[in-house]
C-alpha cells in the first residue's frame, strides 16, 4: 500500500492531460450517489489527493455539479478525472485515470443508499448510507 509520501500520476484517455499528486487518504473510495453514477457511468471511484500538479491545464474543464462542489474533464476525450469540494485543499482523482501500478486498494463504499438496482455490493467492505 503507497504511503502518504508516494506520487501517483495519471490522465486523460486521449492524454491531453497528465497528472501527478500525492495519496491524501490510504485508499480508494467508491461513492455511488445519483450525481456519481451519472458522470462516471457507473461508480465513482477516487482516492483524495493533495500537491495536484496538472500538465494540459487548457483542455481541463470544470463543470459546477453542485453548490458545494465541482468535477473536472477533458474537453478533448471527456475523460472524468476529479471532483473538489469548494474551499478544499485536497482533490479526489479518478482511481481508473491512475497509471499502474497504483499500489493502492478499495477501501470503503459511500451514499449506497442511492446505488443502482443492477448491482451488489458484495466485498465486504465498509458501506455508508
Amino acid at each position: 500500500m503507497l504511503s502518504a509520501k508516494s506520487e501517483l500520476t495519471g490522465g486523460c484517455l486521449c492524454r491531453a492531460i497528465r497528472f501527478s499528486c500525492r495519496p491524501a487518504e490510504a485508499g480508494i473510495t467508491a461513492c455511488h450517489c445519483i450525481q456519481c453514477r451519472q458522470w462516471s457511468g457507473h461508480v465513482w471511484a477516487a482516492i483524495a489527493v493533495s500537491d495536484l500538479q496538472i500538465t494540459g491545464e487548457d483542455d481541463l474543464r470544470w463543470y459546477r455539479a453542485s453548490d458545494i462542489a465541482s468535477r473536472g474533464f477533458c474537453r478533448v476525450c471527456g475523460s472524468s478525472l476529479f471532483w473538489k469540494r469548494d474551499g478544499s485543499d485536497v482533490t479526489d482523482a479518478a482511481a481508473g485515470c491512475l497509471d499502474a501500478p497504483t499500489g493502492l486498494e478499495l477501501q470503503d463504499h459511500i451514499y449506497t443508499a442511492f446505488k443502482g438496482d443492477y448491482y451488489t455490493i458484495a466485498d465486504g467492505l465498509p458501506q455508508e448510507e
